[in-house]
């Protein structure tokens, strides 16, 4: 999982995965989302870009925490917000 080009990913040893297929901040406000991260920081889970409210851009943006995950099944990648470094594990 290392990435030479990012300090940020090759700090996580674990991978943390969503403890519920949804995203946090639309459920408060009864909204949809359409694919799912997970912070690596804290371990929640938000809506992807494509989605209308972008919950995982803005929680990164308001708390400087860097990496998330796809919490998508199937997809194993990491992607730091500050480098825009993406890596596959």
């Amino acid at each position: 999982m290392p990435d030479q080009t990012c300090t940020h990913i090759s700090a996580i040893t674990t991978v943390k995965h969503p403890k519920r297929h949804e995203c946090e901040d639309c459920v408060k406000i009864g909204s949809r989302w359409v694919h799912l991260r997970t912070c690596q920081e804290c371990g929640g889970t938000r809506c992807c870009d494509d989605s209308p409210n972008r919950h995982a851009t803005k929680h990164a943006h308001a708390t400087s925490h860097p990496v998330i995950a796809s919490a998508e099944p199937g997809e194993r990648w990491l992607y730091c917000y500050p480098d825009e470094a993406f890596v596959e594990y």
